[in-house]
């Protein structure tokens, strides 16, 4: 054993032995180390001692960046890929799957109890500090009743700090067992600062929307002017506006659907013993829901404004639901309607008039619209003109068979109105593509800063070019443009003019067979790189897919000469790159060595064919590259590639 060896077992335990001593050695002690020692120790620290110390450790300018990702990585694997980067991202991420983890019993391995170290309580009020998002579990009602019994002060820590909630599939109202799902969510949500809630059970649409409906009801309903709470009818969820602020007083009835909306307040509190009595029966519409829960007192007034509502497995009956109380839906700010079947055209206008209604009033605060799948071309540009003030639009089309015969009428001599548009995603899954609603909705977007178009299967390389000209002339404003599963390989003279004119920051070329039929292949790529390298604003290439295989090689050339790329993520995955065209591309890469920390993206790539020659291509990427690979197998690519011929 070498000296080197001896120095860092004494070492390692050293960081052991403060580790098990932390409370008795005290914060004070460790912060007084100097930082090179504090970084190399930071990995062997747990969770809460890691929680506790970075608050002054960032104020010494340390960062606890790699630690916490090191623990990210512990409980997921390396291979799960990171969708949060900063510091507080991260540690926000572990902190909610521990907290789920503590709360609902999940088995851990010994690996997350040893960067854990700590008892329930302990780590389940560390980690509810930083609660973000909450999932209430329909398979686990019986562990909520904790926040009822022994774990009920955390409720009110968690009203404090939750403002996203989940909720999964196979919800029933009339199951007794659910009861505590409905009141940890009345808390969270009437009670708290959660305003994003997602749907997996459409049933819950219903309950929500009744228990928000407007405080001052239409008079042919009856006299309804007061709070829910203490409501003595319940009308359908359909024949209701939504109900987001929290009060109106003196408002007068006869104003009927165009009141002012509120929310149902917050009620006194019962003894726990009134709470846990059997004779209590459970109502799933119940209007005192505060009542049968023993609400702790509070001075705060009720919140419950829904402002992001994300629905999945909609169909017809939850559309009807939801469109009724869409025109007075004014707190919304998101909407996203995922639906298991193809939507029926009926359906979609239905939606659109009511999108509409809502756009047209004073009060209309929504801003995204996410919805799939939809039928037609045609019903794409029917929501763009319902609200011309969304800032953001997904859209998905699957549409197989003969398109409608309805078009959509523009009663404006001067054509369609300019829209707000600044993000737009359009996925499409048919056999033709008619590219005149896509070019005919980017000319009305000079404010578009992404754009994301996916499956355009269009009839010509006319078409193709048509959509690349229109970009170019129209959405000068592009940040970020991902075009996926196209061909583009006979439109290089497109993307060249393009990106001579454009300020991208990220350009996504992801599945656009770039090099299919080229005739000269390598010319092709060298003429693309020459347009990259130009733009000095491009920092994530992504290139994936596209079946460069050796060509790969002349990416290397963006870092070359006096005036290298400022491109500082590539992802080259999926291009049936060899072992030993990998080699030659980290040799010249080397060579050009790029002027600033470059993170690469190799997965998916048939490494295992020459394990030699691509470790060693990878250990010399490492060296002056951040490298996100994965384990591939050879016959999985095999299959990609068939697929592709």
């Amino acid at each position: 054993m070498t000296g080197t060896d001896d120095w860092r077992n004494l070492q390692h335990r050293c960081f052991r032995a403060a580790r098990i001593h932390f409370n008795t050695l005290g914060s004070d002690a460790f912060l007084d180390l100097p930082a090179p020692i504090l970084q190399d120790l930071l990995p062997h620290l747990t969770v809460c001692q890691l929680e506790k110390l970075q608050p002054r450790l960032n104020q010494r300018g340390i960062s606890t960046h790699s630690a916490w990702l090191r623990i990210y990585q512990l409980i997921y694997g390396r291979g799960h890929a990171l969708d949060v980067v900063t510091e507080d991202e991260i540690k926000s991420e572990i902190m909610n799957l521990l907290f789920m983890m503590a709360f609902f019993g999940y088995s851990q391995s010994k690996c997350i109890n040893n960067i854990i170290a700590e008892n329930g309580p302990s780590l389940l009020w560390m980690t509810a500090k930083y609660m973000r998002h909450f999932r209430l579990l329909t398979s686990r009602p019986l562990k909520l009743n904790a926040l009822t019994s022994k774990e009920r002060p955390l409720l009110p820590l968690l009203e404090k700090n939750v403002t996203s909630i989940s909720i999964g599939s196979g919800f029933d109202l009339e199951d007794e067992n659910n009861k505590v799902i409905l009141q940890v969510l009345h808390r969270l949500l009437d009670h708290g600062v959660a305003t994003k809630l997602r749907l997996h059970c459409p049933i819950l649409l219903s309950w929500l929307l009744r228990r928000r409906r407007s405080q001052c009801m239409d008079p042919d309903l009856g006299n309804e002017g007061h709070c829910e709470g203490h409501s003595r009818s319940h009308p359908s969820p359909s024949s209701v506006p939504l109900d987001e602020s929290n009060s109106c007083p003196g408002v007068s009835h006869h104003q009927g659907r165009h009141a002012v909306p509120c929310k149902r307040q917050k009620l006194d509190c019962v003894s726990v013993e009134e709470e846990e009595s059997p004779k209590a029966p459970f109502q799933s519409d119940s209007e005192n829901l505060c009542q049968s829960f023993a609400c702790e007192a509070s001075a705060h007034r009720a919140h419950g404004h829904i402002e992001c509502l994300d629905m999945a497995r909609i169909d017809s009956q939850v559309l009807v639901v939801l469109v009724d109380a869409l025109p007075t839906f004014y707190s919304l700010r998101s909407l996203t309607l995922q639906s298991i079947s193809i939507l029926h055209t009926s359906d979609v206008l239905s939606l659109a008039r009511a999108l509409k209604q809502l756009s047209e009033s004073n009060r209309c605060c929504l801003s995204e619209l996410n919805i799939g799948t939809l039928p037609d071309q045609v019903l794409f540009e029917r929501l763009l003109d319902s609200c011309p003030v969304l800032k953001s639009l997904h859209v998905e089309i699957q549409s197989l068979l003969a398109q409608t015969h309805f078009r959509t009428q523009h009663s404006d001599p001067q054509g369609p109105a300019e829209l707000s548009l600044q993000r737009l995603t359009v996925k499409m899954t048919a056999v033709h593509v008619d590219a005149h609603y896509i070019t005919s909705a980017l000319r009305r977007c000079p404010h578009l800063v992404h754009l994301h178009l996916s499956g355009l299967r269009l009839s010509s390389g006319y078409a193709q070019r048509q959509l690349l000209s229109t970009i170019t002339e129209s959405n000068r404003s592009l940040k970020t443009l991902h075009l996926e599963d196209m061909k583009l390989s006979d439109c290089l003279g497109d993307i060249v003019l393009f990106l001579r004119v454009c300020k991208l920051e990220n350009l996504e070329l992801n599945d656009c067979r770039l090099l299919e039929q080229c005739n000269d292949k390598e010319v092709f790529m060298q003429q693309l790189v020459e347009a990259l390298k130009a733009l000095p604003s491009l920092h994530s290439l992504s290139l994936s897919n596209n079946r460069l295989t050796k060509y790969v090689c002349v990416l290397t050339q963006l870092f070359s000469g006096p005036s290298p790329s400022s491109v500082k993520h590539l992802n080259i995955s999926s291009n049936f790159i060899q072992p030993a065209e990998m080699l030659e591309f980290a040799v010249k890469l080397k060579a050009h060595r790029p002027p600033h920390p470059l993170t690469l993206q190799l997965m998916k790539n048939p490494g295992d064919r020459d394990p030699d020659t691509w470790n060693s291509a990878l250990k010399m990427l490492s060296s002056f590259c951040e490298l996100q690979v994965e384990v591939w197998r050879s016959t999985d690519t095999m299959v990609d590639h068939i697929g592709n011929m």
